[in-house]
């Protein structure tokens, strides 16, 4: 796959993907299916109400959620694949200790995607066997992270919109 993005397009992206409340908000749904719109306080008890708003707010932005009558929010095809992602990655890190600390599923997710970033930059492209050198524990690790770096190249090249900042709406 040679889709390759400007180093800004990539930290765009990044920022938004690794959004705790987003990653809690699209894995929640995948694992246990839609969430009624009055439960998602009750259901996600972890995130406060600005940042359950927030996860909301992006999550129907970027076309990953979508509100279905009589069920809730559910996952588009787009946010099942994203899903998918975070998944991968998070296995991923467990797999090879990487961090080697304990941490939850997001902050795994959000390392492994800090460690794809450079290796998506077009002026990077030879990055990630630079970083490998100095960070991955082992080849086979550098080997297995294909398949996580893939999955993002996908659903970036299939989600552009996620690679533009989002400008903050102005008042009227």
């Amino acid at each position: 796959m040679t889709t390759l993005f400007t180093t800004a397009e990539v930290r765009n992206a990044v920022e938004l993907l690794a959004s705790r409340s987003l990653i809690r908000l699209v894995t929640e749904i995948d694992d246990n299916g839609a969430i009624p719109p009055r439960r998602l306080a009750a259901t996600l008890p972890d995130l406060a109400s600005h940042e359950l708003r927030r996860a909301t707010e992006t999550a129907r932005t970027h076309g990953l959620v979508r509100a279905a009558p009589g069920t809730g929010l559910v996952l588009t095809d787009s946010g099942s694949e994203l899903a998918d992602l975070y998944d991968a990655a998070a296995r991923w890190s467990r797999r090879h200790a990487y961090p080697p600390r304990v941490c939850e599923f997001s902050n795994r997710v959000r390392y492994v995607l800090d460690l794809l970033t450079p290796s998506l930059a077009a002026e990077n492209a030879d990055s990630l066997a630079r970083l490998s050198a100095a960070r991955l524990p082992s080849a086979e690790a550098e080997a297995s992270l294909a398949r996580p770096r893939t999955l993002l190249i996908e659903w970036l090249t299939g989600n552009p919109q996620a690679t533009r900042l989002s400008e903050p709406e102005q008042a009227a």
